[in-house]
């Protein structure tokens, strides 16, 4: 079946998500994945856990849910990259390679002679991902990269929790999940350039510039505004209604209306019509300023009805609503299933494995899992025989612990 990336090799040097993820979507796309690993050890996140996932018999396989979640498509292989050996093998992978991603520390991969003056010029048409915590300049650009730190220095963290609450960081390791986005985006835009010019070029993305480029609309309200926003829980800094409220069996629900028709309706079905017409709250600007007054007054309408009836309601008159799922209702979710967004996938060790379906459908080259999260170094011997290496050469290689 011909995909969207069916011919592409990408070379994945990178480890724990951002890079990995990037590999993943592009696998994800029909790229041939290589992933190479340290010998014995392998990406850090095969250990991030419990859990694990568990064989047939129960008991725990080695393959932590952390990395399962961001390496399906990919041949994995295992290399020292320090020795000799390591290094000619990488190079004859870089040779037949479209696109490489690494997220070593700046400075590191050029010591190893993997730098991208080295490999562009033993293969020109190579797009060389390089993904960091700062960008590989800078006053900062010694520093390495983890996501919690740069939730907090990006500022996300300052726009995220309760007023009167400690500031809080997303709850999934956004900045490299969306580094890998990005950098998956700027590969997929790098082809294309190669199409034009014939010529493969350098990408340098981090973590940090991510994070501040989709501030979004908090970081346009500084820019354009002045005023620093601040942690308003679930409210909306520019929409209201536009946030969480409590039905009387004490259940939270996410609900409000994205225009001023919609709070017409929405002032009607909370038996206060007289709303839409009230100075305070006629326009969304208005009810931006007027907030906190707005607020207090639709709670103690939806104190009296359980949550799920004002969802009924909220539905039934085309207003945007939901319940507040954890990820058991996610995963059981009548319409998550629907679009195939699990996915039950072969497993070598554990017999299947359950992971998040692929988001994008195309019409005609649909996107597939074709092949589970490797185990370590499971495709080794594979590679190497596919680079011309002989039987007898592929085992000297492992006793030389190179591989």
């Amino acid at each position: 079946m011909v995909q969207p990336l069916s011919g592409i090799t990408v070379l994945d040097l990178s480890r724990v998500l951002a890079g990995p993820y990037c590999a993943m979507t592009l696998g994800d796309l029909g790229a041939d994945v290589i992933k190479v690993e340290r010998p014995g050890k392998g990406d850090d996140s095969r250990s991030w856990g419990p859990p694990y996932a568990k064989a047939p018999d129960g008991t725990e396989t080695t393959e932590s849910a952390y990395y399962l979640s961001a390496n399906r498509n990919k041949r994995s292989i295992t290399l020292d990259l320090r020795s000799p050996k390591g290094r000619e093998i990488i190079l004859k992978l870089v040779r037949r390679s479209d696109i490489l991603i690494h997220n070593f520390k700046v400075g590191s991969i050029e010591r190893l002679g993997l730098g991208w003056d080295t490999l562009h010029e033993i293969n020109p048409r190579l797009i060389y991902l390089h993904i960091t915590g700062y960008g590989p300049d800078g006053p900062e650009s010694h520093r390495p990269g983890y996501d919690f730190v740069i939730q907090a220095e990006g500022g996300i963290m300052s726009v995220t929790g309760f007023p009167d609450g400690a500031p809080t960081k997303v709850g999934v390791p956004i900045v490299d999940l969306t580094t890998g986005m990005m950098a998956a985006v700027a590969a997929l835009a790098a082809l294309r350039a190669r199409e034009l010019t014939g010529e493969g070029q350098r990408i340098d993305i981090s973590l940090l510039e991510t994070q501040v480029a989709w501030l979004a609309n908090q970081g346009s309200n500084y820019l354009i505004g002045g005023e620093v926003p601040k942690r308003r829980g679930n409210a909306h800094p520019n929409v209201v209604p536009y946030e969480t409220f409590k039905g009387s069996d004490g259940e939270w629900f996410a609900a409000g209306a994205g225009n001023d028709g919609q709070f017409v309706r929405l002032a009607k079905l909370l038996g206060h019509p007289e709303w839409a017409d009230d100075p305070r709250f006629r326009t969304n600007p208005d009810r931006v300023k007027n907030h906190d007054e707005l607020i207090p007054l639709m709670q103690e309408v939806f104190s009296t009805r359980p949550s799920g009836e004002w969802l009924e309601l909220f539905r039934s008159n085309g207003l945007p609503c939901a319940a507040i799922n954890t990820l058991d209702k996610v995963f059981s979710h009548p319409q998550v299933l629907a679009r195939g967004m699990v996915q039950e996938v072969p497993h070598p060790t554990a017999g299947k494995i359950r992971l998040a379906g692929i988001p994008f459908k195309f019409s005609e080259t649909p996107a597939t899992i074709r092949r589970h999260p490797p185990l370590l170094g499971e495709h080794t011997d594979e590679i190497l025989a596919e680079l011309g290496y002989s039987p007898e050469e592929i085992e000297s290689l492992h006793l030389e612990g190179v591989v």
